[in-house]
């Protein structure tokens, strides 16, 4: 598809916009972008479409392009010069995808709700570095080689830093034990 890119054709553009957004949006509320989740989006994608000269053949756009979004929420969250707090990171972050279906049971979804909440407090008190290793691997439901990727870390790295930052986790949420496929489990 980036052949066809590369190529002049807009639709195939469009294809990898619309197949990255929910993920991307995803990516900046869980860093920090809130309100500004969809601008700091429209301009990774700005920024990736003049980048795509530098992308490697053969490589995963996924990884490379969510790289560029951690760069972009970084920058607007700095250039922002204000605190993002709590309640407004973790509405963000819902609004970006529904967290919970609204088939489910008040009291089930009232628990799903309490335990966010506590998980992004914790991850709050995180290094950078750890709540980006926490983040890719599991909100953003990224394998080891992915995270390693958009982070630009060797895999080495990536575990390492992983087995760190869950430990912390586990302190600051005893109940916290990551499930296959990205979420915590208590």
């Amino acid at each position: 598809m980036i052949a066809r890119v590369r190529a002049g054709d807009p639709e195939a553009y469009a294809d990898l916009v619309r197949a990255h957004t929910g993920i991307a949006l995803r990516a900046a509320a869980a860093l920090g972008a809130g309100a500004d989740a969809e601008d700091v989006v429209q301009q990774a994608f700005v920024k990736a479409y003049c980048a795509l000269g530098r992308f490697k053949d053969g490589s995963a756009f996924k990884p490379w392009f969510l790289s560029i979004v951690a760069n972009e929420t970084r920058n607007t969250v700095r250039t922002a010069a204000r605190q993002r707090t709590l309640a407004g990171r973790e509405a963000a972050f819902a609004e970006a995808e529904p967290l919970i279906p609204e088939a489910t049971d008040p009291a089930v979804a009232a628990v799903e709700i309490e335990r966010r909440v506590a998980l992004e407090s914790a991850l709050d008190k995180l290094s950078e570095e750890h709540r980006l290793v926490v983040t890719y691997r599991y909100l953003l439901e990224m394998d080891e080689s992915e995270t390693a990727q958009a982070l630009g870390w060797p895999r080495g790295t990536v575990k390492s830093r992983l087995n760190r930052a869950l430990r912390r986790l586990e302190k600051l949420l005893p109940d916290f034990e990551p499930r296959e496929g990205g979420e915590e489990r208590g």
